[in-house]
């Protein structure tokens, strides 16, 4: 019996999937396999809408191991079948049995995966041609996981919004190669590849079609799930070959030189300090300007190792990476030198999943080295857009429309030398930044009006724990560091 299938709206759609949770948890499920498991299916039931659509309808999972495979059955019959073919999907080859390598069916009673596959998925189109359902919703989905989760996954997602932004600022072209070395759930790849099909849609011949779909957008995730979600993702979004090469590495990506570049990296490094190996990656790197704990710092070093020349960076970082001392000041003072750092845009709190986080989205550009020994930065942009802006994960949400100011000063692809400062951009010169203690890029210029004018109280409330949890984070970086140095002193003592 074919179904024709409702179309919602994003939100809508992940409303009534996050219905299910409570199902799912009173049969024994946690609500990361929950997660887990409904994006298998819904990768299974996008994929099917992909290989039945009217317009280039393109088959990514084979038959017999679809979502009519499993539509069609019943109780423990559908139970069998959807393990078998998890199990099956495992050994494809190329990106889709990366998806499924290891995935095991975590839903144990037949009647509950039933109604997860007959009534709540299978009933509504989950490619609708008027909205981005198979992005939003599916993002959404996964979003609403971190925030359930309160902690750890919230790294992963950053604001839709400030990824468009960053794309449209750097706009990619049809020609570039566009990395992300810790690429979460895909967000900067599949914004880069969107942008640069609708812009230049008409005019992209064969071959540049196919490095868009074969690797000329790659990424690194250090944690499996998580690269597994980008990988679903980006094939959803027509980013990659089912049975093409993985665009996605697992592994941790400061552990080893670069060997591929880029002429575009988009990043939001994962917050926080150590490493992955244990050991400082300057003692084994060689292309690093300076060994640090501060996973940030690395990742700035990093970023510009992974770029071509000429070729341009724009990354969200912590307010810390702006002033802390020691290493913090070495590599701030040879981004400048090395590159045009032209733009900083400080974002408003309450924007991210993890609360009381401070960050800033960085601009800069690789440049060769010039005969006079003179600095690539001539003056640093800087955009403030936290000062008097308040926003919140429900109840007033980051949009792009938000950014238009920003984007109207930024001025993507003229010449730099036509901006003009305004109450929230201003211009600061190369000899200005490096005269500053440490090198401090933590430029404050706009006085916060909320000073004159009492906010309500939840708005202060939530603006004292914010400034609370920030706190306490630098505190946590400021511990682990300590930790790091004192196991490093002991070492040498040893030796």
């Amino acid at each position: 019996m074919s179904v024709v299938a409702d179309e919602l709206d994003p939100r809508g759609l992940v409303n009534r999937l996050w219905s299910y949770c409570e199902l799912l948890r009173h049969s024994g499920v946690s609500t990361l396999d929950y997660v887990e498991q409904l994006t298998y299916l819904l990768f299974l039931k996008m994929a099917h809408e992909r290989a039945n659509r009217r317009l280039n309808p393109e088959r990514i999972v084979p038959e017999g191991l679809d979502w009519s495979s499993l539509v069609n059955k019943s109780a423990d019959s559908l139970h069998e079948q959807y393990e078998y073919v998890l199990s099956q999907l495992a050994r494809e080859k190329g990106m889709l049995g990366a998806i499924f390598k290891g995935a095991k069916n975590k839903i144990q009673e037949p009647a509950v995966l039933e109604r997860l596959v007959k009534d709540l998925i299978n009933q509504h189109n989950w490619s609708s041609e008027n909205t981005d359902v198979k992005g939003d919703a599916y993002e959404g989905l996964l979003q609403r996981g971190a925030e359930d989760r309160k902690t750890g996954a919230g790294q992963y997602f950053t604001p839709r919004s400030v990824i468009d932004v960053m794309v449209e600022c750097v706009q990619p072209g049809p020609g570039d190669t566009v990395f992300d070395p810790a690429c979460g759930t895909g967000g900067f790849l599949i914004a880069a590849h969107d942008y640069v099909v609708k812009k230049y849609a008409s005019q992209l011949n064969d071959a540049q079609r196919r490095k868009l779909m074969t690797g000329g957008i790659w990424g690194v995730e250090l944690v499996r799930e998580t690269a597994r979600l980008a990988s679903m993702n980006m094939l959803l979004h027509g980013v990659g070959l089912a049975n093409g090469e993985e665009l996605i590495e697992v592994r941790d990506s400061l552990a080893k030189s670069p060997t591929r570049f880029a002429d575009i990296v988009l990043a939001n490094p994962p917050f926080g300090v150590g490493t992955v190996t244990g050991e400082n990656y300057a003692k084994f790197r060689q292309d690093l300007w300076t060994e640090t704990t501060n996973k940030q710092l690395n990742f700035v070093q990093h970023i510009y190792t992974s770029m071509k020349m000429h070729g341009k960076a724009a990354a969200v970082l912590p307010d810390n990476v702006l002033f802390e001392a020691g290493s913090g000041e070495t590599i701030r003072r040879e981004l400048l030198k090395r590159c045009d750092v032209h733009t900083l845009l400080r974002l408003p709190t309450g924007i991210f999943y993890a609360g009381g986080v401070k960050a800033n989205v960085l601009f800069f550009d690789k440049k060769p080295p010039r005969p006079d020994s003179s600095p690539a930065t001539k003056q640093l942009w800087v955009y403030d857009f936290r000062t008097d802006q308040h926003f919140t994960m429900k109840q007033r949400p980051l949009k792009r429309e938000h950014f238009d100011d920003f984007i109207k000063c930024y001025r993507p692809g003229d010449r730099r030398d036509d901006r003009m400062e305004t109450e929230r951009f201003k211009a600061y010169d190369y000899t200005e930044l490096i005269a500053r203690d440490k090198v401090n890029l933590d430029l404050t210029f706009m006085r916060d009006s909320s000073a004159d004018v009492l906010e309500e109280p939840d708005v202060i409330a939530q603006e004292i724990m914010d400034e609370l949890e920030a706190a306490l984070a630098e505190f946590s970086a400021i511990t682990e560091s300590l930790k790091a140095l004192k196991s490093s002193r002991e070492d040498t003592d040893m030796s």
